[in-house]
């Protein structure tokens, strides 16, 4: 089956996902915001640990209205936008369509099919490094694995095209149980993106020092303990903090999504990371304490910038 491919949200994770499997010869079609003009002309540039590529004549749009309807949505939005969803989304999809949410977070499917009910929904976890450093220009550092997870449907056959198209683009991509991805992802969202944040530094530094190390290894075990209450028949092992830990070393230094947010003073993706996460562990039963206390801190450096920002 051939796939149509749309990418809403052409950042660093929209423009290196979408720009892979153009450069492999799918149809993808791209949504861009403030570049669009400039992409139009000069085409999109993504400079790859894997090997760098420029897209020349780029399926480029400004309003979803413009775009075909596409087997396969990408949404690659910050969380802090899918308000827009709704009223986004209907437009370039048709019945089998399914939509992958390609964001950090507990909670965003749930949301998305309360906004449209009938609708094929996944999550998309990707673990890599990436960052949009200009107008149409993306710059992958390092890994850059996705994990699909359907969330409300089952059309096993359309998920491994989805894979197989991935992996034939350069991506490493595999299909994963929908609770476990989502929680498995937290494990590194939860301390790294709050942390870099609060001791306004890098993934490198947190490790290299024994306090924020151990700090970062606590709120691990405690988002796994969180994710084992909520998906109690299929446990996380404990380990898994290690692996995270030893895959994060392996990293350059890195500032994670919202740790740019802070440094630009947009605002962080505080809802979904950190407090749906500690809502669904209250509801199994279990209380993230170090996590609220980090959402708090959060919390509070975000309303200092945007209250100045307002003025």
């Amino acid at each position: 089956m051939l796939l149509k491919y749309g990418i809403i949200g052409t950042g660093a994770i929209g423009g290196y996902y979408g720009g892979k499997l153009a450069n492999g010869g799918k149809d993808v079609h791209f949504l861009f915001h403030s570049d669009y003009e400039y992409v139009k002309s000069h085409g999109l540039q993504v400079d790859s640990c894997d090997g760098s590529f420029h897209l020349e004549n780029v399926n480029a749009y400004n309003d979803t209205k413009s775009m075909p309807k596409c087997d396969v949505v990408f949404v690659c939005l910050k969380t802090t936008r899918n308000g827009m969803l709704q009223q986004m989304l209907p437009s370039i999809l048709h019945k089998n369509t399914v939509v992958v949410m390609i964001q950090n977070g507990i909670g965003v499917e749930a949301d998305l099919q309360k906004a449209l009910p009938n609708i094929h929904i996944a999550a998309g976890l990707a673990f890599i490094c990436t960052g949009k450093v200009g107008p149409g220009h993306v710059d992958h550092q390092y890994y850059g694995k996705l994990t699909i997870a359907p969330y409300n449907f089952d059309d096993e056959e359309l998920v491994k095209n989805i894979i197989s198209d991935l992996n034939g683009a350069g991506v490493e991509a595999v299909t994963a149980e929908y609770n476990i991805a989502r929680w498995k992802k937290a494990v590194w969202n939860i301390p790294f993106n709050g942390m870099t944040v609060a001791m306004n530094t890098q993934t490198d530094t947190l490790l290299q020092n024994p306090a924020t190390k151990q700090l970062i290894y606590d709120l691990m075990i405690e988002t796994i303990r969180a994710a084992n209450h909520v998906n109690s028949g299929n446990p996380i092992g404990e380990r898994f903090a290690d692996v995270m830990i030893q895959s994060t070393k392996a990293m350059i230094p890195y500032s994670p999504s919202m740790k740019l947010d802070f440094d630009n003073h947009r605002q962080m993706e505080i809802n979904y990371i950190y407090s749906r996460s500690i809502e669904e562990a209250a509801k199994a039963g279990f209380k993230m304490s170090k996590v609220e206390m980090l959402e708090a801190e959060l919390k509070f450096i975000e309303a200092g910038y945007l209250k100045n920002a307002a003025k």
